[in-house]
């Protein structure tokens, strides 16, 4: 439902609008050095502000509620929680009977027969991604060693992001992005075959991102233009180091210690100035529609931070797996 891992397990919680929202983490090892101060660098590269990103800016300053003791993990799952101050609900009463296009609004009307919060997507909303950078977080201070680097490397289709942005706002649209994150420091043996492929658990949580229409590994889907001559890795010594890296730093679903490399596709922001159409379901008919509401130009640029935070989350349950079956 809302869970995902196995040793190292989270679950998020909260709505856009609602009281707050946050993340449940259990698993995390006793006696981590933990405060506020921690998960701020984190938190800001994700928070609204920056040219692109919407007006809405919270404080986003998480408030530890269980799990750290005297400044330091105590073993118990960690409560998390960011509360929502800055919110104008006013702004989605059309909502309710008029679904925005490309947004959730449509389907969880359905789903859950007209109960579920619609105030700014509600529990569909990127909101809710705080969670899982808090995560990232911890996840990251139990294995330091993995060094996890994603950075927005295009923008609306265009390598020159800004100049990608400035039209998007000049227009009154929106634009998508494409994401690359490297990952290194990575030991030979994560995942497993079929269902717990590294592969398979990364793209699982990447596509929680609510924005995000596409994932790739190394060669990703240029691979389909390539023979198996050029697309193979040649190892090159003990260490299993290949000359190049097509596989993306897997083979078999398993991690074959080179850099791990995959890229994501970022739709663009579903909420535009622009006027649409949408069904009205009340007058049935369709009708223009001017979204109201704080949104981002360009989501992805504020996105990184929660891939890198996925990968940490992923690759960290899966050594703590690793790690427990070497033991045994």
């Amino acid at each position: 439902m809302n869970s995902f891992g196995r040793i190292f397990r989270l679950s998020i919680f909260g709505e856009s609008h609602g009281i707050s929202v946050g993340v449940l983490i259990d698993g995390c090892p006793a006696g981590i050095e933990t405060s506020v101060d921690d998960f701020m660098p984190y938190l800001n590269r994700r928070k609204a502000g920056k040219k692109g990103s919407t007006p809405r800016i919270e404080d986003d300053i998480p408030q530890i509620i269980s799990g750290v003791f005297d400044g330091r993990t105590s073993g118990s799952p960690m409560l998390i929680s960011f509360p929502n101050n800055n919110t104008r609900s006013s702004d989605y009463k059309e909502v309710k009977n008029t679904p925005r296009p490309g947004h959730s609004d449509f389907v969880a009307q359905k789903k859950y027969n007209g109960f579920n919060d619609y105030r700014g997507g509600g529990h569909f909303s990127g909101r809710l991604t705080l969670g899982i950078v808090a995560a990232g977080v911890m996840a990251k201070k139990i294995f330091p060693q993995l060094n996890i680097q994603a950075k927005l490397i295009e923008a609306g289709g265009q390598k020159d992001i800004d100049k990608a942005v400035d039209e998007a706002l000049k227009s009154g649209d929106s634009i998508g992005g494409l994401i690359e994150c490297k990952i290194n420091n990575i030991p030979v043996g994560l995942g497993e075959p079929f269902f717990d492929k590294v592969e398979s658990l990364i793209a699982h949580l990447i596509f929680a991102i609510p924005a995000t229409k596409g994932l790739e590994f190394g060669s990703g889907f240029q691979s389909a233009k390539m023979t198996g001559s050029q697309h193979n890795d040649i190892i090159i010594n003990k260490d299993g180091e290949t000359k190049t890296n097509n596989a993306g730093g897997i083979n078999g679903g398993i991690t074959n210690g080179n850099e791990l490399v995959f890229r994501v596709a970022i739709k663009p922001t579903s909420s535009i100035q622009k006027n649409q159409k949408s069904y009205d379901f009340n007058e049935n008919k369709l009708k223009d529609l001017s979204v109201k509401g704080r949104h981002d130009a360009c989501i992805a640029i504020r996105t990184p931070v929660i891939i890198e935070s996925i990968a940490a989350i992923v690759l960290t349950d899966l050594l703590m797996i690793h790690r427990g079956i070497q033991n045994n």
